[in-house]
C-alpha cells in the first residue's frame, strides 16, 4: 500500500533499505552468510537514518546460544561452527520479514528487523527461542540448544552502537536468569555517562563485597519451612550484605558477585555461617535443618567438597542438618563436574532440594538421576491459589510426581491462610513464606521457633 498514488509507502521504503544491506556488505561471515560486527552496525546507521519517516519501528534482537562453550570443547570447533551454521539457518528461516543478520563473534547474533510495536518484537523473539530449542545431531548426540535473548527498540536520535548496547544489556539480563528466555530493555537511551555510571556502580559494589567479606558486612537471614503438622522442619539461610549502615538488596549484589567470580567466596561464606547456626539450634535442642544456596560456579569449582567438609568440621554439625539449594536453571546443564560434586555430597548424608522447581528447565531425566531429597515448587503456582483450578491441578500433580520419586515437596510463596488450605488439599508436605515469617535475623529466629513451641 502507497502513501500516495505512485510512491511508495514507508514499509516497502524500509523493505527495499533491508533488501540493499547485503549487497552494500559482499564480505559476509563464511559461517553463517550474516553481516560481521562492523558490517552490522554500518547497517543499523543506514536504517536508523530515516526513524522519523516511517510509521515501522525498528528493533534489535540479540541472542547469546546458552553453554555454547561446552559444544566446541565435547566435539571440537569444526562441530561448533556447523551448530552455528544450523542455528544461524533457523534464525534466517524464524523471522520472515525484512530483517539484517549480524554474527557479533562467536555463538552471538543480532536481528534487526522492522515491527509494529514492542508486543511484535516480543512474539518474534519467541518465535526465535522455539525454533533455536529444537534438538539438533551432533555426531550421533542430540542436543537441545537454548538461547538468552536481549530485545530493544530504537529510540529518536541515539546512536546506533548505543540502541545495540541496550539489546546486548537485556541479553545478558535474560541469561543472569539462567538462559532459554528473553528479556525487553527499558526504553530509556543508555548513553555514554549512563553507561560508564553503571559500570562505576558495579565497582563499588564489587569494592563492598571484598569490604563485607573482609570486615563482616554478610549476614544470614532465616526464613522457616513448616510441615503440615506445624513443625518446623527447616530453615532457608538467606544472605544479605550492608554497607554503612544500609542493606544492599540481593538483585544488585548477586549479579556482581557471578560477574566478578566473588559468588563462590560469597557462596563459602554462606555455607559455613549456614552450617554454624546450624550447630546452634541443635545445641539448643532442636535441631533443625539449614538449608543454604548453592550456585552453579561452587558446583563447578574443584574445591567444592573441600569447601563442604570444612563447613561440617568447623561447625561440628551432623550431614544430615545441611541441605543444599540448586535453583531448577542449574539443570540446563549438569556437568560431570557438577555431578559429581552432587553425588559426593549426597555420599557425606548432605540433603538436595531443587528449588524454583516448574519455571521450565527441569526434565523428567534428571529428576530421575538426581538424588533430591526436597522439591521446591516455585512460588508462581501458589500466587494464584485457591481460585485458579488450572494452577491447583498442576501444584497437585507435580506434588505427587515428587512424592513418588522419593521427595519431600515445599511450597514457596504462601501469603495467606487460603493459600495453605489449598496446598494442604493438594498434598503438599511443607510451605514456605510470609504467611508463616518473613526472613529474619538468628536471634529473632530463635525467639520465634521459642514462641511457637509455646503454643
Amino acid at each position: 500500500m502507497s502513501d500516495s498514488p505512485g510512491h511508495p509507502s514507508s514499509e516497502e521504503v524500509l523493505r527495499r533499505r533491508f533488501d540493499t544491506i547485503p549487497a552494500a556488505n559482499p564480505t559476509l561471515d563464511p559461517v553463517t552468510g550474516f553481516l560481521s560486527r562492523t558490517a552490522g552496525l554500518q547497517a543499523a546507521a543506514v536504517l536508523m537514518a530515516d526513524v522519523g519517516a516511517r510509521q515501522a519501528r525498528l528493533c534489535a534482537i540479540w541472542l547469546d546460544i546458552d553453554r555454547f562453550r561446552q559444544v566446541n570443547e565435547s566435539f571440537g570447533h569444526a562441530a561448533g561452527d556447523g551448530v552455528i551454521a544450523r542455528i544461524a539457518e533457523r534464525i534466517r528461516s524464524a523471522i520472515g520479514l525484512p530483517c539484517a543478520l549480524l554474527r557479533m563473534g562467536g555463538d552471538e547474533f543480532v536481528v534487526l528487523a522492522a515491527v509494529r510495536d514492542r508486543s511484535a518484537a516480543t512474539q518474534l523473539a519467541r518465535q526465535l527461542l522455539v525454533e533455536i530449542r529444537l534438538p539438533l545431531t551432533v555426531d550421533e548426540l542430540l542436543i537441545r540448544p537454548s538461547a538468552s535473548i536481549g530485545i530493544a527498540l530504537e529510540q529518536v536520535g541515539e546512536e546506533p552502537a548505543a540502541w545495540l548496547e541496550r539489546a546486548d544489556r537485556a541479553m545478558l539480563e535474560a541469561k543472569r536468569r539462567g538462559g532459554n528466555r528473553l528479556a525487553l530493555s527499558g526504553d530509556e537511551l543508555l548513553t555514554g555517562r549512563l553507561g560508564v555510571q553503571l559500570a562505576r556502580e558495579e565497582l563499588a559494589i564489587e569494592s563492598t563485597l571484598h569490604a563485607a567479606l573482609e570486615n563482616g558486612g554478610l549476614r544470614l537471614h532465616f526464613q522457616p519451612i513448616v510441615g503440615r503438622d506445624g513443625r518446623v522442619e527447616a530453615v532457608e539461610a538467606l544472605m544479605r550484605c550492608y554497607a554503612g549502615g544500609h542493606q544492599i538488596a540481593p538483585a544488585r549484589f548477586i549479579p556482581v558477585a557471578e560477574k566478578t567470580g566473588l559468588i563462590i567466596r560469597l557462596g563459602e561464606w554462606s555455607l559455613l555461617e549456614g552450617a554454624r547456626c546450624a550447630a546452634r539450634l541443635r545445641a539448643r535442642g532442636t535441631p533443625t535443618t539449614m538449608a543454604i544456596n548453592i550456585s552453579r560456579a561452587q558446583l563447578l569449582s574443584p574445591r567444592f567438597m573441600h569447601a563442604l567438609h570444612a563447613a561440617l568440621v568447623c561447625a561440628d554439625v551432623p550431614a544430615h542438618l545441611i541441605e543444599l539449594e540448586l535453583t531448577e536453571s542449574l539443570f540446563l546443564d549438569l556437568s560431570p563436574t557438577v555431578q559429581a560434586n552432587l553425588r559426593s555430597a549426597r555420599e557425606v548424608g548432605v540433603g538436595l532440594a531443587i528449588d524454583d522447581f516448574g519455571t521450565g528447565y527441569s526434565c523428567l531425566a534428571n529428576l530421575k538421576d538426581l538424588s533430591a531429597s526436597k522439591l521446591k515448587l516455585d512460588r508462581s503456582f501458589i500466587a494464584a491459589l485457591p481460585g485458579d483450578r488450572r494452577s491447583f491441578v498442576v501444584v497437585r500433580s507435580m506434588t505427587r510426581l515428587g512424592q513418588e520419586l522419593g521427595m519431600a515437596v515445599v511450597a514457596e510463596g504462601v501469603e495467606n491462610h487460603s493459600q495453605l488450605a489449598a496446598l494442604t488439599e493438594a498434598g503438599v508436605d511443607a510451605s514456605q513464606g510470609f504467611h508463616h515469617a518473613r526472613p529474619m535475623p538468628e536471634h529473632a529466629l530463635l525467639k520465634w521457633m521459642a514462641r511457637r513451641a509455646e503454643k
